[in-house]
């Protein structure tokens, strides 16, 4: 189980963070894309515990983060060591929540600290980001629409809509990821000042 995440948003925003000067720490599950930036420090995760445990570890030491992975929600409860074999019987799988990361940070996040989420949503698009940057603490969602040509997993545009405190929301159109990060990161400049 899983779904079509590239790690292009992510690596988009990594690399202008450096470009502007940032020291990145990027956590990354397993993607499509590489890091161009040398300076930038990857740890590299398989499993959405791997990447909770990671983020959980740097981010006390971080000015911010911004997270664009796209975890999973649920995890098998009991992983197999060896293959399963096809039977002739249903075979099931119980599935339980993984740890919110988005939320944990929010708890752990310091008043110097910025946090930025993002949101991809299908139905009531707004409304639905807008109770993530509230419930997780965020300082502003990043909300992304499968409905949107263009936009979502796998390709190499995006167009998003900046939803901050307040309700502040700010439409984009559709661009490259790269011009995208630019965007997100010239928000977080704006905050952190």
């Amino acid at each position: 189980m899983g779904n079509y995440s590239s790690g292009k948003m992510g690596y988009a925003i990594a690399e202008e963070l450096a470009e502007q000067g940032a020291e990145v720490i990027l956590v990354s599950g397993p993607v499509s894309v590489s890091i161009q930036k040398e300076e930038i420090k990857v740890i590299p995760v398989e499993s959405a515990q791997e990447m909770y445990q990671a983020c959980i570890e740097h981010f006390p030491e971080c000015d911010g983060a911004v997270m664009t992975a796209a975890v999973a929600d649920f995890t098998p409860l009991n992983q197999e060591i060896h293959k399963t074999k096809r039977g002739k019987e249903n075979w099931n799988i119980e599935l339980k929540p993984t740890k919110d990361i988005a939320a944990e940070l929010g708890k752990m996040k310091k008043e110097n600290q910025i946090l930025v989420g993002f949101a991809l949503e299908t139905i009531n698009e707004e409304t639905n980001a807008q109770k993530k940057l509230e419930k997780k603490n965020l300082d502003f969602i990043v909300l992304n629409s499968l409905n949107d040509a263009g936009a979502g997993f796998g390709v190499d545009t995006n167009k998003i809509t900046i939803i901050g405190k307040n309700n502040k929301t700010v439409p984009f159109e559709l661009k490259s990821k790269k011009e995208v990060a630019a965007d997100i990161v010239k928000m977080m400049i704006s905050i952190l000042r």
